[in-house]
């Protein structure tokens, strides 16, 4: 097993990793203009000025600068995890993760994954609206569910056939976006003005209800969370260069807009400044290449999706649930649980908001919390690591103001569905604070022994005849990370539960490190050949296929000479039969509860309900379940019992 060295090949600059950057990291934020100047325009519908064009176009220019420039694509890009990056791999590089770091990561990542019910509906149902400019009565939401069938389904075969498609066709999109909205700036180029902050200062001021359409403007950057989520699928050096052009085009296109709605004075749910600056002959091409981005977006929403689950579930945030890799592509997984719902809950969204113009007005509270989590994180991090304070303590405060006046903004949007995506977010925090704490508690209560005093009785009942043969070989999935102690239960299993005699006894540890990519494993012979503790050292991106690599570790031993693989069966020994393997897991139970706080009661209480959506450990590890015995014992909690129950 060798450790992934990807890395160093994603991180290279080169022609073809911008274009595959701008396929994978830049969907969501890159079909913003879809609704982001439709979304102002209708909110300050009953007060359309000048201030309203030039003030929110200014603050879109400061938002793309202050929030995705600075702040992600400068600052946070650089707080990456031997390559990987995102909220989850935030969390793991913090030398000293505490309880509340750990409460902030989950609410961070509940919020992201709301997030993916909304963004791939408002996306593809805003580029579909755009045929009714050619055909008013065209039927837009059976096109939407027809379009999310076909998303849906082809997700459990892998995308490695159509993904090498995407940056070539987000190429076309982001030159389609400049285009367009050159033309218009050069028919108004007065509308350059905007970038004087001075418009955005004005329009949060003085423009009726200015700060209330702040959560309009924050569509604009709603994807830029991706750009740190997607830093392992395409490095630091592509998506930084990438962004130069990405921006440009973005703001050229919303430039391009305003230009248009200050020519034209339109204002309303009637119409879409993003087709309307198209020409007439462009519109039916534009809103093809529009759709093929919307879904190149959702598509990318989705991977994401799958991703930060995965990750999640090995950083025990989640409850272990079936993951697949549908093609040979490193890193790309399939989750049907999360497939499935996110196909059910995308389509009710479409037939529940009916419009984009409805989905406008709940989109972007989940993910400000995001951002403010990510924010918080990111400085405790810097907090850890810088030699002096300023810095994190500057990025702290500049950035914590700028989402928390995003937060306000978007509160507005509670009562119009934003209640939906933080209902959302709430049950998925309520699993990931149970599975999480759950596991903290019951490895607080599980007792170790020093491995060292029981040599003597391993080394005796493995060589007593009067004991039958439980195994040649058997192999218990271990805890312990001190390599010199071992779980109580596991002495208890072979000593005295049914004392079980084996050749060998293997101690195995699966180390979920945080280092995504790590892939490795150690062996020491604590009794040559007859007791051997395997520690297999894992990435948390890195498929848990312990059967698999227990096998390998096993080939490598006996290569070296350091195993000989022959039955402990004399019978099949003289018939050159090798040794058979039998696993042991130890599931432990809580049978008694009254020494915990009201607090742990709740958090084993909910984890009882979250339990039933994992998989069991044998599943989980990917373990043989024909030669693999789950063992149940109890985890005890001690307190003095009032009374001692008397014979008669």
């Amino acid at each position: 097993m060798e450790s992934g060295k990807h890395h160093s090949d994603i991180n290279r600059l080169s022609l073809g990793g911008l274009i595959v950057t701008l396929g994978i990291v830049y969907g969501d934020l890159g079909t913003s203009p879809l609704y982001t100047m439709k979304a102002i325009a209708l909110g300050g519908a009953a007060n359309f000025n000048d201030l309203l064009v030039y003030g929110s176009l200014s603050c879109v220019f400061w938002t793309l600068t202050l929030q995705t420039t600075i702040k992600y694509v400068l600052i946070t890009l650089k707080a990456d995890n031997k390559g990987e990056g995102g909220i989850y791999a935030l969390f793991a590089l913090m030398r000293k993760k505490s309880s509340w770091a750990a409460i902030l990561t989950m609410i961070g990542g509940s919020a992201l994954l709301a997030d993916g019910v909304i963004t791939p509906s408002i996306t593809v149902t805003s580029s579909i609206e755009g045929l009714r400019l050619l055909n008013p009565g065209i039927p837009v939401i059976p096109i939407v569910l027809l379009i999310f069938a076909g998303l849906f389904f082809i997700q459990q075969f892998g995308t490695r056939v159509v993904g090498g498609s995407f940056g070539p066709i987000m190429v076309i999109w982001f030159l389609m976006l400049g285009i367009t909205g050159f033309v218009q700036v050069a028919r108004h180029p007065e509308i350059l003005a905007a970038v004087n902050p001075m418009y955005a200062l004005r329009f949060l001021t003085e423009y009726p209800g200015g700060f209330i359409l702040l959560g309009a403007v924050f569509l604009c950057t709603t994807g830029a969370e991706a750009l740190y989520s997607d830093l392992g699928h395409c490095g630091r050096k592509n998506i930084r260069i990438s962004w130069i052009f990405v921006k440009t085009t973005l703001l050229l296109n919303y430039f391009g807009q305003g230009a248009w709605l200050m020519m034209n004075k339109i204002s309303g749910d009637h119409f879409n400044p993003f087709f309307s600056i198209m020409p007439s002959w462009f519109l039916l091409p534009g809103i093809l290449i529009s759709t093929a981005a919307a879904i190149i977006a959702s598509q990318a929403l989705i991977t994401g999706s799958f991703t930060l689950l995965s990750e999640a579930v090995s950083l025990n945030f989640w409850p272990k649930i079936r993951i697949l890799y549908p093609t040979n592509v490193k890193g790309q997984v399939y989750i049907p649980f999360v497939n499935w719902f996110l196909w059910i809950t995308c389509s009710l969204v479409v037939i529940a908001f009916k419009s984009s113009s409805n989905m406008e007005a709940a989109y972007g509270l989940a993910i400000t919390i995001t951002m403010i989590m990510t924010t918080l994180l990111l400085s405790y991090y810097l907090f850890q690591k810088a030699p002096g304070r300023v810095y994190p303590f500057t990025i702290l405060v500049v950035f914590l103001t700028i989402e928390g006046a995003f937060l306000i903004a978007n509160l507005h949007k509670f009562m119009y569905g934003g209640w939906f995506t933080l209902l959302l977010a709430s049950l998925y925090f309520l699993v990931m604070l149970s599975w999480y704490f759950a596991r903290k508690i019951r490895n607080r209560h599980i007792s170790f022994s020093k491995i060292a005093d029981y040599l003597p009785l391993i080394k005796d009942l493995s060589e007593d005849k009067s004991v039958p043969l439980a195994s040649t070989n058997l192999v218990y999935i271990i805890k312990a990370n001190n390599r010199g102690e071992v779980e109580s239960k596991v002495l208890y299993s072979i000593f005295q539960k049914q004392p079980k005699r084996a050749k060998t006894y293997w101690l195995v540890h699966v180390d979920r490190v945080d280092d995504p990519v790590r892939f490795e494993y150690e062996v020491e012979q604590i009794i040559p050949r007859i007791l051997i503790r395997l520690d297999f050292h894992i990435g948390f991106k890195v498929e848990p296929k312990i059967n698999l690599y227990f096998r390998e570790a096993v080939e490598d031993m006996i290569k070296a000479g350091e195993l000989i693989p022959e039955s402990g069966y004399m019978s099949l020994r003289n018939h050159g039969f090798p040794g058979e393997f039998q696993f042991i897991l130890i599931e432990r139970i809580m049978i008694r509860d009254y020494k915990l706080s009201n607090w742990e009661s709740f958090v084993i209480a909910l984890n009882k309900l979250t339990s039933r959506l994992s998989l069991s450990d044998i599943k989980a590890l990917q373990l043989d379940s024909t030669i693999t015995i789950v063992e149940k014992v109890p985890i005890i909690i001690d307190q003095a019992l009032p009374a001692r129950i008397s014979r008669i």
